[in-house]
Formats: C-alpha cells, sequence, structure tokens
C-alpha cells in the first residue's frame, strides 16, 4: 500500500536529483477553460519528462546485491532517459529495450545518458515482453514504466509540488499512458489535502486501453494503437496503477490526434513552451470543452522529448485543424497562364502559398485540364471559407483537401 509518508519520503529522496519544475500561469488557456488554467512543466524536467522521479525512487530502494547485477527497462524514450539518468547517478549498469521506430532524438539521448540500448518489436508492449525475456535469462531487475508501487510512488512527488504551487486547485489533468502518473497524482493529492480534487486522466483516442479496463476492472489489451502520442500508447494498463485509479474515483477521458495538434501549436505559440504530444493531451482536454473544468485548473505537461521534424509535421497538422492552413485542389484547363491567374489571385485574397503541385496525369483527369494542390497559409478558420468561396466565385472548380 502506498501512504502519504512514503510519498513524502520519496519527494525527500528526489531533492537534488530533479526539478522543482515550474508552474506557469496561461491566460490562453484561461480564457478557453473560463477558469485560471496552471501548466505543470515536467516538460522542462531532467530528462525531459517526469519519468526520472519514479525510476530513481525504483532504483535508489534496490539492494545491493541487485544494483551489481544491473537493470533492464523497455521504452519509447522518456522512460528510458529516465533509467538512464537514475541508473548514471546510482552506478547502475543499464540496458534499455526501444521499439525500433522510437524517435532518434530519444534513442540518442538514452545511450548519450550510458545505457546500452536495444532496438526490439513495434510498441513498448512488444519491447516489454523482450526485455522481460533478458531479465529472465541474467538475473537482472526489470524497472517497469509504470507497473509498480515504487514508480508511482516517485511519480506521485508531482502532486505535492502541485498543492503547494497551486493550493487552491480544483481539477488536475494528466496524460496517460500505462497509469503510473495518473495513479500517483490521484492518490498524493487525495491523501495530501483536505478536500476533493478531481483529477481526470487523458488518452489519445487511438491508444486508450483505460475506459474498458476501468469498466471491466482488469487491463484489457488494446488489439492495435495509432496515435502521433507516442509517450501515452501503451497497449495495457498496469495492475498497480489500475487499481489505484479505480479506486480515487479518477475519470478518464480521450482526445482526437486534430485536438493534440492544436494544443501543441497553442502551447508552442502562446505559451513558448516545446512540448511533445503526449505532453500536450491534457492540454488538448482543457480547449476541447470549455467552461466544464472547475477552477484553478492544472494540466501537467508530461514531457518534451520531440523529434524537430515530427514538431514540424504535428505544428503544420494544428494549424490545419484550427484553420490556419488551407489545403485546396483546383481542375483548370491545361492551358498557358492558368497557373498564374489561380496564383495571382490568391495573393489578392491575402492567401500566403507555401507550396504547389501541378498534376497532368491522373485516372480522373481530362486529356485537357490539369490539377493543381495548392497550401496556403491562412488567417483563420473564417479566411478559409471566403477564400474558398471566391475561388468559387470565380468559377474555379475547388475541392479541399482537408478541414
Amino acid at each position: 500500500m502506498i501512504t502519504l509518508d512514503a510519498i513524502q519520503a520519496a519527494a525527500r529522496d528526489l531533492d537534488g536529483v530533479v526539478q522543482r519544475t515550474p508552474m506557469e500561469y496561461s491566460g490562453a488557456l484561461s480564457a478557453f477553460a473560463g477558469a485560471p488554467v496552471h501548466l505543470k512543466c515536467e516538460n522542462l524536467q531532467t530528462g525531459g519528462s517526469f519519468k526520472i522521479r519514479g525510476a530513481y525512487t525504483r532504483m535508489a530502494r534496490l539492494s545491493a546485491e541487485e544494483k551489481a547485477a544491473g537493470v533492464i527497462a523497455a521504452s519509447a524514450g522518456n522512460h528510458a532517459q529516465g533509467v538512464a539518468l537514475a541508473a548514471r547517478m546510482l552506478g547502475i549498469e543499464a540496458t534499455v529495450y526501444m521499439p525500433v521506430d522510437a524517435a532518434l532524438p530519444k534513442v540518442a539521448a538514452t545511450a548519450g545518458y550510458g545505457a546500452r540500448i536495444r532496438r526490439a518489436g513495434t510498441s513498448v508492449d512488444e519491447a516489454l515482453t523482450e526485455a522481460k525475456a533478458e531479465a529472465a535469462r541474467t538475473g537482472k531487475v526489470i524497472i517497469h514504466p509504470f507497473d509498480h508501487a515504487d514508480i508511482v510512488t516517485g511519480q506521485a512527488s508531482i502532486a505535492l509540488e502541485i498543492a503547494e504551487q497551486v493550493p487552491d486547485v480544483r481539477t488536475v489533468i494528466v496524460p496517460t499512458g500505462g497509469g503510473g502518473l495518473l495513479a500517483g497524482v490521484g492518490l498524493a493529492l487525495r491523501e495530501a489535502l483536505d478536500r476533493p480534487v478531481q483529477v481526470i486522466g487523458v488518452q489519445a483516442e487511438g491508444a486508450a486501453a483505460y475506459p474498458a479496463s476501468l469498466a471491466a476492472g482488469e487491463p484489457v489489451p488494446l488489439t492495435s494503437m495509432q496515435t502521433m502520442a507516442d509517450g501515452i500508447a501503451i497497449g495495457t494498463p498496469g495492475q498497480v496503477p489500475l487499481r489505484i485509479v479505480s479506486e480515487s474515483g479518477a475519470r478518464v477521458e480521450t482526445v482526437t490526434e486534430e485536438e493534440i495538434s492544436r494544443a501543441l501549436l497553442l502551447l508552442t505559440e502562446r505559451a513558448k513552451l516545446v512540448v511533445e504530444p503526449s505532453g500536450a493531451a491534457g492540454v488538448a482536454r482543457v480547449m476541447r470543452d470549455p467552461g466544464t473544468l472547475e477552477g484553478p485548473v492544472v494540466a501537467i505537461l508530461s514531457g518534451g522529448n520531440i523529434d524537430p521534424l515530427v514538431l514540424m509535421r504535428v505544428l503544420r497538422h494544428g494549424m490545419v485543424a484550427a484553420g490556419r492552413y488551407l489545403q485546396v485542389h483546383v481542375r483548370v484547363p491545361d492551358t498557358p497562364g492558368n497557373l498564374a491567374a489561380l496564383l495571382a489571385r490568391l495573393a489578392d485574397l491575402d492567401a500566403n502559398v507555401v507550396d504547389v503541385r501541378h498534376v497532368r496525369t491522373a485516372a480522373d483527369l481530362a486529356v485537357d485540364e490539369v490539377d493543381i494542390a495548392v497550401e496556403c497559409e491562412t488567417n483563420g478558420a473564417d479566411h478559409c471559407r471566403q477564400v474558398l468561396a471566391e475561388l468559387r466565385s470565380d468559377g474555379y472548380r475547388v475541392q479541399p483537401a482537408s478541414p
């Protein structure tokens, strides 16, 4: 059983190991929510995410013999870096299994902290299976990403900081994968405060194992997952966190890829924070349903380890979702001057053209026509609608390629 005393002891052990991350007030998100919204910036934590808290707590409590044998972990990146950092601090040899498609910056950072990297499987669940097999062969200790009481205890230290930084907090929103962070935060706030606080876990819609598992009262594995939020793409909840989450009364909701993209765009533009898609899931929930959260609200930004190329794609996705980026196909006669005329008209409409593709050969094209695919930056959804309406009024055959 995890007690408040155990969580407070873990927080003391973490003093000097982790940073007391900033709590930033967000005026932009407060306007969305209709209540004060604060951001707990674990994206600025040592190692780029909250994971160092649980990893260090678990590994510091190993026996001398276990430390000498070394540890094994499996992760898409954030837990990997937490384990590698904790191992270096504690003088323990660490081996980390990572999916074959794990983001290269996360792999490089984990190796840079001194861990031995092994690539296996296409998901954290598959990598974990391989890690457990090696642990069984070698006697090394598995440092599970979320399914252990010490991991949950370490992650719970975030809640103690939240209670001190926003004493009147009423709602805490937690990005959720395996559930270690959600379980720790919910348990700690329930034990530390003399009033109820609503704790909401948020999962990506394409990788949401918790709703069905909570309903069933036991972990229910997903048969497939698809999301840009690799940090919370976990196919099976842990037994330990699932029990705690169920007992704590926390609820779990989902957000779409478009909502995550818009949240990441807002965090970059308005809060000036670099956050990975999984870390922005809580903010996506704040933006989705204005006026439904009791304030003050704290949204945990759980990580900031994102490949710059992925960041570029996600920001563009967010601009499309927010109506700031228009992609259209325009059919015109294949005669000289039509492309130039279309681009000039878009310029007149203040649509900034960033890419043009000129296609003459396609099964649905007539011999004497051409398809012009145009990508434009706009001033928002109303501007997108105006551009489309004006082009159609001019006689252009226009088909939006995206919302």
